[in-house]
């Protein structure tokens, strides 16, 4: 019965993976992304059900579009298999099984795993653009305030601390939108702010603090990689291209988060 459940978490994670593709594609172009038909975006011909089966598609084509032969990027295909692990070893660091199943921890783990997907999201949209939507952000503050409220149901003690996470995500965004926006200052900082307190209020503030350490420390060593890359080319440190002037705060950020969710789980439940 155990293989049978952890199974279909795995297929329920890449199909979560399938869609995160599409949206990290249409959420930056504005289009919708849960009522329009996939489509393949060199050739725009509509995908049949065959064409968007998880792993699967992407092995029976070959790696290829089935009507212009167009090659699709294996990032679809890791993300499936990345997105379906972490779902995977999530229902493994709970101890979720067939015998324990309960209401309460079936809560937590949807909860969790909505979470985790919208981390996902926020995570490939800024690893391509640099930026961090806001409809993500909204969506979080929903699910946050969802979220707090089950929990103060269960345990009244954190609904102080709750609050003020809240009105501080909703002061940061009024900020954003009222503010910065009519002056046409970019916001990241704001929103990965807002991403923190979001991560803070799933997570805890112990799991957000190793969080940002880990991320600084990712970042440090992935400039000194490229500084060092540049040295040994003996090319000009200045850089003329304005992209590779910002870094992916927020990709940094959830691949951590999602990580240490995962590792302090495990510590949690299986060791202590």
């Amino acid at each position: 019965m155990e293989i049978i459940l952890y199974g279909l978490i795995f297929i329920s994670g890449t199909l979560f993976g399938s869609f995160f593709t599409l949206a990290v594609y249409r959420i930056p172009l504005g289009e919708n992304i849960l009522y329009k038909h996939s489509f393949c975006p060199n050739c725009k011909s509509k995908l049949k059900f065959k064409d968007l089966i998880p792993i699967l598609s992407y092995i029976a084509l070959g790696g290829k579009c089935a009507y212009c032969g167009q090659k699709i990027r294996i990032r679809y295909l890791l993300l499936e298999i990345l997105s379906g692990t972490v779902f995977l070893l999530f229902a493994l660091s709970l101890k979720l099984e067939v015998l324990n199943l309960n209401t309460e921890l079936i809560i937590e783990f949807l909860f969790f795993i909505l979470y985790i997907a919208s981390l996902f999201i926020i995570a490939g949209i800024d690893k391509e653009k640099v930026q961090i939507q806001k409809a993500l952000l909204v969506f979080g503050m929903g699910l946050s305030f969802v979220y707090m409220t089950y929990v103060c149901i269960q345990n009244s003690q954190y609904i102080y601390t709750y609050i003020i996470y809240l009105v501080l995500t909703i002061i940061l965004l009024g900020v954003d939108t009222l503010y910065l926006r009519k002056k046409l200052i970019e916001s990241y900082p704001i929103k990965v702010a807002m991403l923190v307190l979001y991560m803070i209020i799933f997570s805890g503030s112990e799991i957000v603090y190793l969080t940002i350490t880990m991320t600084i420390v990712a970042i440090t060593i992935k400039l000194i990689i490229k500084l060092l890359k540049e040295r040994a080319k003996r090319k000009v440190v200045i850089q003329t291209d304005k992209d590779d002037l910002y870094v992916p705060v927020g990709f940094y950020l959830c691949i951590s988060n999602i990580s240490l969710i995962l590792i302090c789980n495990f510590l949690s439940n299986w060791v202590m």
